[in-house]
């Protein structure tokens, strides 16, 4: 389909929108009974949703809200945060989503950060924000969205004059890192809005035929869901349809109550999906394609052929504004393909000293725009950290982090993550945020966290810790440790195995080495003073 029209913001992209297709449905909430809102569910068309956003835009305006400003949103996945963020985007304003699993230090962390100008919240999470502004030195008024305005303060001076462009931040998302903390990227409306138009051009298995309607499961503070995924719906009149979080037991439920036409999934999905006992409603949706990544080569034949529509696998990061995809026939379903380089999208593959590696051979993957732009519409770079932004990007290229092979066609295959990782239901977790919440603990004396399999959420955290002299090592003091994480940190970064060790193999400077911990044949699940706490990791209430 055509993407050639031209715009400056998002909000530009939504206005658009409203004024062709005001009577057709931008944004979905599926139905869940007892769920504190819509339990019904609820969809609003364009021309709804845009008379929204302009109140609210008004309203942020008589508040003096502008260019450059951030706001921290954290509404979970009520259609209100696209209309708060399409306000804000008109402005000039930056968002700053808030993972509703965050606890206080991690949202202590980002607010400080990203020195965010105003918090907008659910009810329930007031007094949390309200915590984290006690303690940062920046004033950080906190405004609870359902009595919006209410308690809106003015706001300091825009940063920049004139109206919002391209280049303008449309938001700072936070991804995992190996130094511990996340790094903060810089989107602009050009990143969307490229990210949106790449999204519908794919072609092949990918064929748009607005207006679409995709269920997506991913959360909206993540690049997925808020980025490519809804700005192609908006550039193209389609429907964004969201569960609260994904439940498998409802998804062909709501896929065929909604509507759906297309899908969205992460490498938890399918396995969920086909565990679940034949329905009705799985052979009455409409969907006819799907689009994610980590789908098991088992599974994707069998999922097919049970469903009836296609899993294209596609590689894409938070950095790079755009996607990969193996969705041109004939598709490499019995492998971890997912797609070759292109123009506005070139590749290599090379060693670790960025040599290339040559044809089925494993490295790391580069990805760039081209030679003359090599930055072209990937992310602005990293919040306060230059180093680590031209570090990424050495020699002209940007540095993923993944391990891939690519064959003699030019068909990329992933192999697994060059960074300390773990990758759990989708969630991208730093080892070293977990290692530092556990180092400060009085009775750690070492830890380390690595990644085990886990049969349903892909990766799960395993922390191997050394006790200090004289503390206990028994399972009152593994529940103990388990209980720390799980308090301070997002449930899902808490050890779902958490292993006692006599020592750590280190190097002459003392780093730990992880790949010496376990033999390679050893399964350290196998182990019989494990600790297993993964029924324990249960969202916080």
């Amino acid at each position: 389909m055509s993407t050639e029209a031209a715009f400056d913001t998002v909000h530009d992209v939504f206005r658009r929108a409203a004024e062709q297709w005001p009577d057709q449905g931008a944004i979905c909430s599926t139905p869940f009974p007892g769920r504190d809102y819509y339990p019904d569910g609820v969809e609003f068309t364009y021309g709804e949703a845009w008379t929204r956003i302009e109140a609210l835009r008004e309203q942020y305006a008589d508040a003096g809200y502008g260019h450059g400003h951030r706001v921290a949103l954290l509404l979970e996945q009520r259609p209100e945060f696209f209309f708060h963020y399409l306000a804000l985007n008109g402005l000039g304003c930056g968002i700053v989503p808030i993972n509703p699993d965050y606890r206080h230090d991690e949202m202590l962390y980002q607010m400080t950060h990203s020195e965010a100008d105003l918090a907008v919240t659910v009810g329930s999470r007031s007094d949390d924000l309200n915590r984290v502004a006690a303690l940062r030195e920046k004033p950080l008024p906190v405004v609870g969205f359902e009595n919006f305005p209410e308690g809106l303060v003015p706001a300091p001076p825009a940063p920049f004059d004139g109206p919002p462009g391209p280049e303008t931040e449309t938001s700072l998302l936070y991804t995992s890192g190996t130094t511990g903390r996340p790094k903060g990227c810089i989107l602009t409306n050009e990143f969307y809005v490229q990210a949106g138009k790449w999204y519908l051009s794919m072609g092949g298995r990918l064929q748009f035929n607005a207006p679409e309607r995709m269920l997506n499961p991913l959360p909206y503070f993540h690049v997925n869901a808020q980025a490519f995924c809804a700005t192609a719906m908006f550039l193209s009149g389609s429907c964004l349809i969201a569960q609260d979080r994904f439940h498998p037991s409802l998804w062909w439920r709501d896929a065929v109550s909604t509507g759906a036409t297309a899908m969205h999934y992460l490498g938890v999905v399918p396995p969920l999906l086909m565990n679940q006992p034949v329905s009705v409603e799985e052979g009455q949706h409409k969907i006819r394609f799907a689009v994610g990544a980590g789908v098991e080569p088992e599974l994707h034949a069998p999922f097919e052929e049970r469903f009836g529509f296609p899993l294209v696998e596609v590689w894409g990061m938070t950095e790079t504004g755009r996607i990969l995809a193996d969705c041109h026939e004939p598709r490499r379903t019995d492998t971890r393909a997912f797609g070759k380089p292109m123009a506005g999208m070139e590749a290599r593959v090379v060693d670790d000293d960025d040599n290339d590696v040559g044809f089925d051979n494993v490295g790391e993957l580069l990805v760039r725009h081209s030679a003359a732009t090599p930055r072209k519409w990937f992310f602005s770079g990293y919040l306060k950290n230059e180093t680590e932004t031209e570090n990424a990007w050495r020699g002209g290229w940007f540095h993923t982090g993944d391990t891939v092979r690519q064959g003699e066609d030019g068909m990329l295959y992933f192999v697994d993550r060059k960074k300390n990782i773990i990758r759990r239901s989708g969630e991208n977790i730093a080892a070293a945020e977990i290692e530092a919440c556990l180092q400060a603990h009085e009775d750690v004396a070492q830890v380390a966290v690595l990644a085990v399999t886990d049969d349903i959420r892909d990766e799960e955290v395993l922390a191997c810790i050394v006790a200090m002299p004289d503390s206990p090592t028994d399972s009152t003091q593994a529940r103990a440790l388990f209980d720390w994480s799980f308090e301070r940190q997002a449930y899902y970064k808490a050890p779902g195995w958490l292993l006692f060790v006599d020592s750590l193999p280190t190097t002459g400077t003392q780093k730990i080495q992880k790949h010496h911990i376990f033999g390679d044949a050893e399964d350290p699940r196998d182990n019989p003073n494990i600790h297993d706490f993964r029924p324990l990791k249960k969202r916080h209430r």
